[in-house]
Formats: C-alpha cells, sequence, structure tokens
C-alpha cells in the first residue's frame, strides 16, 4: 500500500521557518515527481513546488524563501520554508506522480497544516 505522510506542520510567526517533510511509503520517490501543494480556505489547491528529473519548480510568490529537496536514502522529500508570510497559511500537501507507459499515477498525502500568525 502506498502512503505518503507529511509531517512538520505547525504555528510559526511571520519570518519564522518550518521543514516540512514528505515521507514515502510503497514507492520509491526517485521514480516519481515530487510535489508540495497547498491549500488555504476558500481557495483551490496550488503548486507551491515540485522536483522531478527535468529540474525543480517554485510558484513566484515563494522563489527565494522556500528549497525543495530529495533524500533518497531516506525515500523523503522536504520544503525549507524561511522568512514565512500570513500569505503562506495553509494546509500543505505532498504528491507524487509518474508516468507508465500512458497511465499517469498520482498518489496523495494527507495534508500537514502550517499556520503564520503573531
Amino acid at each position: 500500500q502506498v502512503q505518503l505522510v507529511e509531517s512538520g506542520g505547525g504555528t510559526v510567526q511571520p519570518g519564522g521557518s518550518l521543514r516540512l517533510s514528505c515521507a514515502a511509503f510503497g514507492i520509491s520517490i526517485s521514480s516519481y515527481a515530487m510535489s508540495w501543494y497547498r491549500q488555504a480556505p476558500g481557495t483551490e489547491r496550488e503548486l507551491v513546488s515540485s522536483s522531478a528529473s527535468s529540474g525543480t519548480y517554485y510558484a513566484d510568490s515563494v522563489k527565494g524563501r522556500f528549497t525543495v529537496s530529495r533524500d533518497i536514502d531516506k525515500n523523503t522529500v522536504s520544503l525549507r520554508m524561511n522568512n514565512l508570510e500570513p500569505e503562506d497559511t495553509a494546509v500543505y500537501f505532498c504528491k507524487a506522480a509518474a508516468y507508465f507507459g500512458s497511465r499517469e499515477v498520482v498518489y496523495w498525502g494527507q495534508g500537514t497544516r502550517v499556520t503564520i500568525s503573531s
């Protein structure tokens, strides 16, 4: 059974930092594009960052503040978030995606809540 388990969320003050982790079970992240999405109340889920064989991506709103990384040995992808802003408040989700032939396989984690508040 495949599971993506996020951790590291919490409440921090503006300007603070958090490190989110996504541990993958049942798949090897080296075979997948790994992404972080977030969803704030009343909004659609949006792509924050991704790490794939083609490179990394960051949304404009997080460029220079967030860094995505992979630890193949631990089968984990992380998102380091610095200089956090109230607008970063959301539930953050990990996603693994890959094509096997013409079939796309996608897995989602359950999410971890990040709250930025003074």
